[in-house]
């Protein structure tokens, strides 16, 4: 009886302690020789879009395929989804990451228990006005009315600058190509929306300019300072895994660290029209 009980401990600890070797998720990415991205924006430009050809286009696109190469995985793959179904399609392992636009937050590491890579991007506001428009500074924004996207960052910044006295009123609408049309309609004199969202609008809206200096973004209020003891600057975006998987959140950011070494990203990013000063520093120190 004592020979069966120590053998029975000795299969519980080996079972146990080959499940602390295969802890992580690194193995299993490279053994499938893809590395899938949940993708909730596919077809704006400049971050990602599907060529007749099948192929991928977009500066993200081009980052999951570096990022790919980088941890030793030979394939690539977006899985297309909701923006409101990308955390909980990480968690039940549908993807294997997130490189879609999601910006790093404490309210969603700590609600949805994810991590977050190194940041790759920095979003920011820009003030938009038509070319043929009186407006030449902020300062003669005061009175007039502003359109945004509801339920986003830029919308959080135009009510900021409303409740300021920077901007007349804020005007929300549902899609980020809404506040254009109002904006071309007389709807409204202004828009204020990310800058790649204003690189896509561009395509088709010859007529757009910018006034005054970028508006970055800042958390609310109940989670500020929660967001002053990370590293990442507020409006980063990175690559989200699941909390179990830090082998390879691992390999993403040493990825990540070899683009910045050797200009891939800047050359990306610069290849998009997305490049700007403001992109070399995405830390706080």
């Amino acid at each position: 009886m004592k020979t069966r009980v120590l053998a029975g401990v000795s299969m519980l600890l080996a079972s146990l302690l080959a499940g602390v070797a295969h802890a992580g998720c690194l193995d299993d990415v490279k053994a499938a020789g893809v590395l899938r991205s949940g993708n909730g924006l596919m077809g704006t430009k400049p971050f990602v879009w599907t060529n007749t050809d099948g192929t991928y286009g977009g500066f993200e696109a081009e980052l999951l395929r570096e990022v790919g190469q980088r941890i030793g995985v030979p394939k690539t793959e977006y899985v297309v989804t909701e923006w409101s179904t990308l955390i909980p399609g990480l968690k039940s392992r549908r993807w294997d990451i997130i490189l879609s636009a999601m910006s790093a937050t404490q309210e969603r590491v700590q609600s949805a228990n994810i991590q977050f890579s190194k940041p790759y991007f920095l979003m920011y506001d820009l003030l938009i006005v038509k070319d043929d428009s009186a407006v030449r500074s902020v300062d003669q924004l005061k009175k007039m009315t502003v359109g945004t996207t509801l339920g986003t960052n830029d919308s959080l910044n135009a009510h900021r600058m409303a409740d300021a006295g920077k901007i007349g009123r804020v005007l929300d609408f549902n899609t980020f190509g809404e506040p254009f049309l109002a904006l071309q309609n007389g709807q409204v004199d202004a828009v204020l929306l990310d800058q790649g969202t204003l690189y896509g609008q561009r395509e088709k809206m010859k007529n757009l300019r910018v006034v005054g200096e970028p508006v970055f973004y800042a958390p609310k209020p109940e989670w500020a300072a929660a967001e002053a003891k990370v590293s990442y600057r507020f409006g980063t975006t990175a690559i989200a895994v699941r909390s179990e998987c830090s082998d390879l959140l691992n390999a993403v950011n040493h990825a990540l660290d070899t683009m910045e070494a050797d200009g891939t990203r800047q050359r990306i990013l610069t290849k998009y029209g997305v490049w700007s000063p403001e992109q070399t520093k995405l830390t706080k120190q």
